[in-house]
């Protein structure tokens, strides 16, 4: 998308309305797996909740996705796909996932034998996730920024990816057998709190200065492409 194109848009996408996004969604999803809230708020409430903060991922997913730019750069003389467009897509696909999984647990809940079901992150969802995560740590890596914890950069790509991967392990304890019963509820319930505060911290470092970058802070997801086109 071109910047003439978004000046023109009536919410002008940025940064910094991303990040509020991203920490409102995460909020969301870490009050739905508060231990023992689910049995106050009841299952109904608990899974709007977290269908909620689903929307504030994807539109913050969207607004990424926005900002990254074309698909391909030029790269050493040649074409690569932009690290920074692989990111945002690969998020923005794992949160249309959990529109799809946390509605789904919404109309589950109309089924008798369901409604004490309470949604955890699915593994469509989270493995979309783990993919973008991967693609923005291997970006630190092409820059050498990824053990540089003095740049926000770093240390929210860092906490994004310990995010992914604690959704992962939710959506294992999540897994429900046969008989209905949940491999590891206790497991769900912690990677699914423990994600949202990974998120909520990689995406607060942009909130504030209107999302720019201060002088001298590097972008290293755009420092490069992945692969050759």
């Amino acid at each position: 998308m071109t910047d003439g194109y978004r000046d023109r848009m009536l919410i002008r996408p940025t940064l910094r309305l991303q990040s509020i996004g991203f920490c409102i969604g995460s909020t969301f999803f870490f009050v739905g797996a508060v231990p023992g809230l689910a049995s106050v708020m009841g299952a109904l409430t608990t899974n709007i909740v977290f269908f909620i903060g689903s929307w504030f991922f994807t539109g913050a997913a969207f607004i990424q996705l926005l900002l990254a730019g074309p698909r391909f750069v030029a790269y050493k003389g040649s074409r690569a796909i932009s690290a920074v467009w692989l990111v945002a897509s690969a998020q923005f696909v794992g949160t249309l996932l959990f529109n799809v999984s946390t509605g789904a647990a919404i109309t589950a809940h109309g089924t008798r034998s369901e409604q004490v079901n309470v949604w955890v992150p699915d593994a469509a969802g989270s493995v979309a996730f783990l993919v973008s995560a991967c693609f923005a740590m291997l970006g630190l890596i092409r820059s050498h920024e990824l053990m540089k914890l003095i740049y926000r950069d770093t240390i929210s790509g860092w906490s994004n990816w310990l995010g992914c991967v604690a959704f992962g392990l939710s959506a294992i304890g999540g897994f429900v057998y046969a008989n209905g019963a949940t491999a590891d509820s206790h497991l769900a319930n912690l990677g699914t709190m423990i994600g949202a505060i990974c998120f909520f911290v990689a995406s607060i470092f942009y909130v504030g200065r209107a999302g720019e970058e201060p002088a001298g802070v590097p972008e290293p997801v755009e420092a490069g492409g992945l692969g050759t086109g």
